[in-house]
């Protein structure tokens, strides 16, 4: 019989990726998701994996999920959320683990923060006490505290390298000294792996880091070395940790809110006082160039749009969005539209795009661009298409190449035009129970300040062109009834 395995957090970075990892290397678990909505993580996780609705904050809403469950992996917290996160967190671990208890569980697997002291940061007392708690209610706690984690998507990365990426010359507060030791996401995740099948009837804490010692200021100079981005770094002493939280949210805006509260706890030094894991654990974790380097790589080979349309989701939009976001290096231009279409019928137009069939709106703005271009030594509107209708892998479409294409699903292209970095034009339809959804994503890598600028300069007609593309799409699909 499979051991049953129960994940909350499915939603976040970490959680997402240990359920992947558990359906690919250990068939003998049975996993089980609980999600307050279901229906967000549906698309994101393996057919055999099922998902129950659940919130830790009701406690009436745990005990069917944690029916026959052998071991619990717990990977949530309250940071995003308005008001006091150590109360929420609190709250939402004793519900838990109350529950856990009585339904049997025999195991909770829970991943905290790394962190010495009387005087730690709100946010890594409250890591800690969060899993004092969960070992009170009588289940074996297996804890691991983790100093900073590097990985595309985890919010730590994310906050450096969109410091790094935007901003030449720093004016850094003390902090930026302290020591951390960063930990490769991937190395994380084999720690949780290895620890469900752990030979231990006690309550256990292992303290993991990676390879190197590093301050903040020394993560911030490897990601700009790796990314040929010169960057000067000027400290400034009466630069506070909680001042830095608020010019944080003027920079990084997206992040604001979870990542005020990160950057208020660097106060503290988070580096492994305990090699308790190394002995345990045969996982030799990587240092911190190699773990930016894997980091950046992993995008790059794995670009996957639901990397950043979690963050688009999270922002509260729903139908006919129209964004304009910075995830990462990123930079997109979002939109999608209802239609009660079949997906075929939808992606008809998509099919058809560039060529003699132009471009569904503002087709002279399309030309002027394509003319550009090709004063510069670009490809240009020339190309047009090797067929009105037909679409392979590598054909090209005006300026643009095809990258990947699924008949009546997805049509991702590439941008061969004269741009300061790389740019792709994604299309997708998906078929849900009562309509169908068509998506438009212009996204943009920068290279460098002068391909930031070149975007935000872009912007109002990026909004013009792009708006009214998607909407005559939708009504080209509907015109061929």
């Amino acid at each position: 019989m499979k051991k049953l395995i129960l994940i909350t957090g499915a939603t976040g970075y970490v959680g997402g990726l240990l359920v992947k990892e558990i359906i690919s290397k250990c068939h003998h678990y049975e996993v089980r998701c609980l999600a307050r909505r279901p229906e967000y993580l549906k698309d994101k996780v393996p057919q055999e994996v099922s998902i129950f609705k659940g919130d830790i904050l009701d406690p009436l809403s745990l005990s069917s999920a944690l029916e026959g469950v052998h071991t619990a992996f717990y990977l949530v917290h309250s940071m995003g959320a308005m008001g006091s996160f150590e109360e929420l967190d609190r709250a939402g671990a004793i519900n838990f683990a109350q529950a856990a208890s009585e339904a049997g569980v025999k195991r909770i697997i829970y991943l905290g923060g790394l962190g010495e002291g009387d005087n730690l940061s709100s946010h890594l007392k409250s890591r800690q006490e969060v899993g004092q708690i969960l070992s009170s209610f009588g289940v074996q706690i297996i804890e691991f505290r983790a100093s900073i984690i590097i990985g595309a998507g985890s919010l730590s990365f994310e906050l450096v390298r969109a410091l790094i990426e935007k901003i030449p010359l720093m004016l850094t507060p003390r902090w930026v000294f302290n020591l951390a030791q960063p930990i490769y996401v991937m190395d994380v995740i084999e720690y949780l792996l290895l620890s469900i099948e752990l030979e231990t009837n006690e309550n256990e804490v292992f303290e993991i880091g990676g390879a190197d010692a590093v301050s903040y200021g020394g993560i911030m100079q490897e990601y700009a070395k790796q990314r040929n981005l010169k960057r000067i770094m000027i400290p400034v002493p009466f630069l506070t940790p909680y001042l830095s939280s608020l010019w944080l949210g003027l920079i990084t805006p997206i992040y604001a809110r979870v990542g005020r509260k990160l950057i208020e706890g660097v106060r503290n030094s988070t580096v492994v006082v305990d090699n308790k894991a190394l002995e345990t654990f045969d996982i030799k974790p990587k240092g911190i160039e190699e773990s930016i380097k894997l980091a950046l790589k992993y995008e790059e080979k794995k670009f996957s749009k639901t990397y950043w349309a979690d963050a688009v989701s999270s922002c509260g939009c729903t139908d006919d969005v129209c964004l304009n976001v910075k995830v990462g290096n990123r930079l997109i231009d979002f939109q999608k539209v209802k239609t009660n279409l079949s997906a075929d019928k939808a992606f008809k137009p998509i099919q058809r795009i560039g060529g003699i069939h132009g471009w569904y709106y503002a087709n002279f703005l399309w030309h002027i661009r394509g003319f550009i271009d090709l004063c510069v030594g670009g490809a240009g509107l020339r190309r047009g298409r090797r067929d009105p209708e037909l679409i392979a892998v590598g054909d090209t479409i005006d300026w643009w190449r095809v990258e990947k294409y699924e008949p009546n699903k997805l049509l991702r292209l590439f941008s061969e035009m004269k741009i300061p970095g790389n740019g792709w034009l994604e299309f997708e339809v998906k078929e849900k129970e009562t309509f169908t959804e068509i998506s438009q994503s212009a996204i943009f890598y920068p290279s460098g300040l002068f391909g930031l600028l070149y975007w935000y300069a872009l912007y109002p007609i990026h909004w013009f062109i792009f708006r009214g593309m998607i909407k005559n799409i939708k009504k080209a699909a509907e015109k061929d009834l």
